[in-house]
């Protein structure tokens, strides 16, 4: 049986009142008349008013109980996950000279960002480009020029066209991904660094070799973490190996010289996740470009050398080439120069908290709440001569010894606690408290999709304040959550006191990822020994975590997990894990369908309205998370779909009389559905694997008359779109 904690006193006002109601006879059986309004049965209805009061407060004991244990066990409420993104910041046209901007600089939004490090702001722009291989009709329509080079040259082989492809234009996401390594001819990805206008050129040259120090280009790039396969294996994504490089002043006719970048610091940890890698630029002698014209180079674009871009003005404005050679498989969702992260928080210096008044155990309320840990620093002043000093922080003052400085913070409540000079030292008497840097801030309102953040009051190293910064926010913010409510924390008690952050039962693994902060997951489903990649049941040792993301409306395509999602789960649980465990985190599998299905409309309704409320209620419950499935959690893992039951669900809609039909189909490669055959019964069924989930794809909604033979229609084909884009072949000039 449940284990619920009884009241210390159940009685009601009415129990009260009936109680003492019948005790009268045996105290005052000379009192008769007990009906309403009289003045005795007034003062038993005051009295059992009063003790109904005082009952309701201590029946609320079990509640401060439940709170006082929480607070035993340490567990403060979790504070708010703080969103995160990368902008890229673009200069005024008309500056020649680069500009450092102090961190912690304002990013103004619906909730405000901040940038977490300084930023060389280069006076230049960025495009990338790759060298993509020809198509095979562009292979042979060129095969004549291709020939004729080869004789040219005096080649062995035949040379490899390709056609210089912009990428990220306008520092836009490619929702596709652009992969480098098997879709370009030289395994590069190509950045040009181009000046505003032509008078710039030389200025910008000189300034990027460090004129005034050593510059610092940051390039932001975000990984296509996307995997056609939801099973791959990908965390186990080892860090790509890259070199990074300039190019230098080349003489026409000459071989491309390139020298090498060293990397300053790399936030994507080896390209495996979106982040910002910063490369120190050499002297202004070593900074330069081929030249791009054919008129002025005839092997401009040929071998090694940049891809040529065909604009008669690129070489007046063209400062420098960055290759970015990769030797292993990588996709690139986006890349852009002048990048810098930022996340959801404000910086705080030198915030009083209150003046110690020398009693033990003494607690301070700071100004803000939802604290960053990792950048909380505290000061106590220790008195004349020795002035403010750090304290440490601790997770328990009682396991201290002796009079040691220290403090523990509970960030989400913004408050610190001293100890009673037994266990942590008292601030001296008189003495102010306070915080001499805290970042605080963080919730669920920072996740904000792409472009919504764009404007940046910024001062530089010098707290000059720095004007017409342009910002583009290419990604959306991510990882934004709310702080965590009493309630949330109570019920995290009995599943924390359970696993021990230690992942061996179901239930633990899918305890431990809902309390992931800002892990964005909806819906954890645990696979126990299941090998996703072979699809095997029953291999031992093996564990896959299936993970679901939360979408807005429950319209196709459903939610799927991306790279970043799965790995930053497993990266998350892998330490929890038993070292013989072969753990697995994956998206999900859907099987996609359509369905048909014939309705009668009561009187009174609109066909529209009904239908689109049919549709509404049969994707809802086969949605995967919240409100599908008749539990209302989402689709059941490998659960079948029948027919039958969606018969019934879409009966149930407000202004259904009759269904009079309901049919599935499943797509075909060419386009189009095939209907899945009914049985006997004349039920369809689509039947699911243990690991798979329905997609449903495509509704019609048709009339039909009861008591007619009027059957739901086959769906319309699937329109397939071309997702190629025609690129043209480099154009000849004369």
């Amino acid at each position: 049986m449940p284990l619920i904690p009884p009241a210390l006193d159940d009685r009601s006002y009415s129990d009260l009142v009936q109680d003492m109601l019948a005790s009268i006879p045996a105290h005052t059986p000379e009192w008769t008349i007990q009906q309403e309004g009289d003045p005795g049965r007034t003062l038993i209805e005051l009295f059992a008013w009063l003790a109904d009061s005082i009952l309701y407060r201590a029946n609320l004991i079990p509640e401060r109980q439940r709170l006082a244990f929480l607070k035993l066990l340490g567990m403060p409420l979790q504070p708010a996950a703080a969103a995160t993104t990368i902008l890229s910041i673009t200069p005024n046209a008309s500056a020649a000279a680069a500009v450092t901007l102090a961190s912690a600089a304002s990013v103004t939004g619906p909730p405000n960002f901040e940038t977490l490090t300084e930023l060389d702001v280069l006076p230049v722009t960025g495009q990338a480009y790759i060298k993509a291989p020809l198509t095979a009709a562009q292979q042979t329509s060129s095969m004549a020029l291709l020939t004729g080079l080869q004789s040219l040259y005096n080649l062995a082989t035949v040379p490899s066209g390709y056609t210089t492809t912009p990428v990220f234009i306008n520092s836009a996401v490619d929702p596709n991904g652009v992969d480098v390594f098997g879709g370009t001819i030289d395994q590069c990805l190509w950045v040009a660094l181009v000046a505003s206008k032509p008078a710039n050129q030389t200025a910008i040259r000189a300034n990027l070799g460090g004129s005034n120090g050593q510059r610092i280009l940051s390039l932001g790039l975000m990984p296509a973490l996307a995997s056609s396969d939801p099973f791959a294996d990908t965390p186990t994504q080892a860090a790509v190996p890259v070199t990074w490089q300039i190019s230098g002043n080349t003489a026409p006719g000459q071989p491309a010289v390139y020298y090498p970048l060293s990397i300053a610091s790399d936030s994507t940890q080896g390209l495996t996740t979106a982040g910002v890698v910063q490369l120190l630029l050499p002297q202004a002698a070593d900074i330069g470009a081929p030249a791009n014209d054919v008129r002025s180079d005839a092997q401009a674009g040929v071998g090694p050398k940049p891809p040529r871009v065909d604009d008669p003005n690129f070489d007046s404005v063209l400062v420098t080439w960055i290759r970015v050679n990769v030797q292993s498989a990588l996709t690139l969702g986006w890349a852009g120069i002048n990048a810098v992260e930022i996340d959801q928080r404000t910086t705080y210096q030198n915030v009083v908290a209150g003046v110690s008044d020398g009693t033990a155990n003494q607690q301070f309320t700071l100004a803000q709440t939802q604290i960053d840990p990792s950048t909380f620093q505290l000061d106590v002043d220790m008195g004349p001569g020795l002035g403010f000093q750090l304290w440490t922080a601790v997770d328990d003052l009682a396991v201290l010894q002796g009079p040691v400085p220290a403090f523990v913070l509970d960030p989400e409540a913004g408050t610190v606690s001293f100890g009673n000079q037994m266990q942590g030292m008292i601030p001296p008497a008189g003495r102010r408290v306070r915080a001499r840097l805290m970042r605080a801030g963080g919730d669920s309102a920072g996740n904000l999709p792409a472009g919504s953040l764009a404007a940046i009051s910024a001062v530089d190293v010098n707290g000059n304040p720095v004007s017409q910064l342009t910002v583009q926010q290419p990604i959306p913010t991510t990882g934004g959550a709310d702080s965590e409510t009493l309630d949330q924390a109570e019920q995290r008690i009995p599943a924390t006191l359970r696993h021990q952050l230690r992942a061996v039962t179901v239930q633990d693994y899918k305890d431990l990822v809902q309390e992931m902060p800002g892990s964005g997951v909806a819906r954890v489903e645990v696979l126990p020994l299941f090998k996703p990649q072979t699809r095997q049941s029953n291999i031992p040792g093996v564990v896959s975590v299936m993970v679901i993301p939360p979408k807005g409306t429950v319209q196709p395509p459903c939610p799927r997990a991306d790279r970043t999602l799965l790995d930053s789960v497993y990266a998350y649980l892998s330490p929890m894990c038993p070292v013989a465990a072969e753990m697995y985190t994956i998206g999900t599998e859907y099987v996609d369908f359509g369905l048909s299905v014939a309705v009668e409309v009561t009187n009174g309704y609109g066909l529209l309205q009904v239908s689109q409320q049919v549709e509404l209620a049969l994707r809802s419950y086969l949605w995967p998370t919240a409100p599908g499935g008749a539990n209302q959690q989402g689709w059941v893992l490998g659960r079948t779909v029948r027919s039958l039951e969606l018969l019934v669900v879409a009966g149930n809609v407000p202004g259904v009389s009759d269904v009079n039909g309901l049919l599935l189909f499943l797509p075909q490669t060419g386009g189009g559905y095939q209907q899945i055959t009914p049985n006997s019964d004349g039920n369809a069924e689509l039947a699911l694997q243990s690991w798979q989930l329905p997609e449903l794809l495509q509704v019609l909604v048709t009339p039909g008359a009861e008591g007619s033979n009027v059957q739901p229609g086959n769906l319309n084909p699937v329109v397939q779109t071309d997702n190629t884009m025609a690129v043209p072949v480099v154009p000849a000039v004369c």
